[in-house]
């Protein structure tokens, strides 16, 4: 059987990343993915999960499937973020290894990192502090889903491997006026403020805080990249229990300069104002790439192109008017 012919399954393939990585699959070559929608497969459900793996037996599996959300999301649902995403990664990793999965890709969160952890965010900085508060049960589910595939590792000699993105934006995402993340929230603020020709955009806190974002078809590439790697490359640049590996982009910039820059890409002219009495999350998060740079990648779409490309996407979902 040809590489391109093995049988993978991309859980959550109509999410953002999910189906990012379906997209890069398929440029690829690849051309037996597996892919079930919520309604065919509740992946919280273990006797579900049980008799899919059982029944499709996937040779190689992409963790894509999460609850995720931006600060009001996470401040709001903590119960469901935690709960939802322990029992997905725990029912699809455990029958990934009772069915024998040759490989397992875990995508986690950059949130997995102490809130006032060192700047760029090292691999090794994992569990040396405290978490932002705003998303603590979320990422406890995500560091979670790490420890789960390195125990496999451990105990079974199973390969299963995590990622850990920054960011993520681009096609696909997100734009709930509340439950969204800042850059897409962003993207749908600006835009009904200039169809509205509204005097100001009012974006929470400060505008001081920093952050990092990596284009989701980049990720993608990186999720490929990673899980196509031999078994000794990914040995030689991880440790058996700091087994995870940071994406991103090695650059970071304020929300203040966000906001300037999806203005002016949406094509808004008003004012951009903070209210400072909303929360600002962590002050500073940007990824230590060192070790996917060494495995030979690197991200290709500029924040501005990829800003672009998202707002396209935006307004071709007909979500408003455009």
């Amino acid at each position: 059987m040809s590489q391109f012919q093995k049988r993978i399954f991309v859980a959550g393939h109509r999410g953002m990343v999910g189906s990012a990585i379906v997209r890069c699959l398929v440029d690829q070559g690849y051309s037996n993915i597996i892919c079930r929608s919520h309604s065919e497969l509740d992946l919280t459900d273990q006797a579900q999960v049980r008799a899919f793996f059982a029944e499709e037996k996937p040779q190689e599996v992409y963790v894509a499937a999460a609850k995720v959300g931006g600060i009001h999301a996470n401040n709001s649902y903590p119960a469901e973020f935690i709960y939802s995403n322990l029992m997905v990664e725990a029912n699809v990793i455990h029958e990934a290894w009772r069915t024998g999965v040759s490989r397992l890709l875990f995508l986690g969160s950059s949130c997995i990192y102490p809130r006032l952890a060192a700047q760029p965010m090292a691999e090794d900085a994992l569990l040396t502090g405290k978490l932002e508060p705003t998303n603590e049960p979320y990422a406890i589910a995500k560091i979670a889903g790490i420890k789960l595939c390195e125990s496999y590792n451990r105990q079974y000699d199973c390969d299963f491997r995590s990622v850990m993105p920054t960011n993520l934006y681009g096609p696909g995402d997100n734009y709930h006026p509340e439950n969204s993340h800042v850059l897409p929230a962003m993207i749908r603020r600006f835009h009904e403020a200039k169809l509205a020709d509204a005097p100001a955009v009012v974006i929470w806190g400060t505008g001081s805080p920093k952050r990092e974002f990596l284009y989701v078809d980049d990720m993608a590439r990186a999720c490929v990249h990673v899980m196509d790697l031999s078994r000794e490359a990914y040995a030689a640049h991880t440790e058996v229990t700091t087994s995870h590996i940071n994406v991103g982009t090695g650059e970071d910039l304020s929300i203040a300069e966000l906001a300037s820059l999806v203005s002016d890409v949406v094509g808004y002219q008003g004012e951009i104002r903070y209210d400072t009495s909303k929360p600002d999350g962590t002050p500073r998060k940007l990824l230590d790439i060192s070790r996917i740079r060494e495995l030979g990648w690197k991200p290709e779409t500029s924040l501005r192109e990829g800003v672009a490309r998202a707002y396209e996407d935006f307004r071709s979902e007909e979500l408003v008017p455009s």
